[in-house]
């Protein structure tokens, strides 16, 4: 068993290893870029849950900390990943909840997965001011939080200062949208996902 749980522990720090190369990337252009959140539109909440239920505090930190945002800002939409968080925020917060996904977390997190939600997501009607993204920060083997990531409109990529001084065709500009938006929603997912297989496998071995 403690083979087992070292193995998936291995494995999902390997991914999150990984997505926070996609997710830096993308923080370091709109860095460059001068990209800020727009005002005066809606605030969209991407929670980064899964449909496992492993460690409950996981996925009830998510929410708490979504529902205290969401406390600062009652007119903003909740897109959730993974039943977990769903069904704890669709109890308190119905209203704001206008899409979900399940199937999320039954394996280590990939791109291709990311980039699919993503695509989903784009297509909401919403001109959104800011696009913040909750997922689990793996601090460490024991411990973990709640943390959120900005992601970007594509209005708010358009008004970029060092994008408005170039002519950059609209689609590139959807296209990096998007692109940029499964960069993040990969990190935010394999590192909740490194911090569910951890704490469940410190669990594991204390009880072997």
């Amino acid at each position: 068993m403690k083979i087992v749980a070292s193995t998936r522990l291995n494995k999902a720090q390997r991914a999150m290893t990984l997505s926070r190369a996609y997710g830096e990337t993308s923080e370091a252009v709109f860095g460059q870029a001068e990209t800020k959140p727009l005002e005066g539109l809606k605030t969209l909440y991407i929670v980064a849950s899964s449909d496992k239920g492993l460690c409950g505090g996981i996925h009830s930190g998510l929410s708490k900390a979504t529902r205290r945002m969401i406390m600062e800002k009652p007119d903003a939409d909740i897109v959730v990943l993974g039943e977990k968080s769903k069904g704890q925020l669709s109890r308190s917060n119905e209203d704001n909840l206008v899409l979900s996904f399940a199937g999320v977390g039954k394996d280590v997190p990939t791109f291709a997965e990311a980039q699919a939600i993503a695509d989903q997501i784009c297509q909401l009607p919403t001109d959104y001011a800011s696009i913040k993204i909750v997922y689990n920060k793996f601090i460490n083997a024991q411990a973990y939080e709640p943390t959120t990531v900005e992601a970007f409109s594509e209005e708010a990529i358009i008004q970029s200062p060092n994008v408005v001084a170039f002519e950059v065709d609209s689609e590139v500009l959807a296209n990096l949208r998007e692109y940029a938006l499964a960069n993040s929603l990969y990190w935010a997912l394999a590192e909740g996902h490194a911090c569910e297989i951890s704490v469940s496998s410190t669990t594991s071995r204390a009880l072997y």
